[in-house]
């Protein structure tokens, strides 16, 4: 079964940390730009942030910039995304998607995926 299966989510403090994991299953992630969006409650999906399929080049918004970090592991055919300094605001069901292209950007989330996961929820609250 071609599929997406994020985890590592959870409730966590303002200011604490996560970090969510995307696995890929009967496909080879390292074919494909990967990336994280999330849906906050009552609000529409948004791209988060993505990262090429070589792993060189990565994105976020700005809204995250300086507190997430992408990374993947294609021998494991894993994503990640390490999320730190989290706000009330960043909750949100947090997806992974992979799409060929365009090229890992602004544009990229844009464009029409090939894959999409479930979602894992991410709850920021004291």
């Amino acid at each position: 079964q071609l599929q997406l299966v994020e985890s590592g989510g959870g409730l966590v403090q303002p200011g604490g940390s996560l970090r969510l994991s995307c696995a890929a299953s009967g496909f080879t992630v390292g074919y494909y730009h990967i990336g994280w969006f999330r849906q906050p409650p009552g609000k529409e999906r948004e791209g988060v942030s993505c990262i090429s399929s070589s792993g060189g080049t990565t994105h976020y918004v700005d809204s995250v910039k300086g507190r997430f970090t992408i990374s993947r592991d294609n021998a494991k055919n894993r994503v990640y995304l390490q999320m730190n300094s989290l706000k009330p605001e960043d909750t949100a069901v947090y997806y992974c998607a992979a799409g060929a292209s365009p090229p890992c950007g602004s544009s990229w989330y844009y464009s029409g995926m090939r894959y999409w996961g479930k979602g894992t929820l991410v709850t920021v609250s004291s």
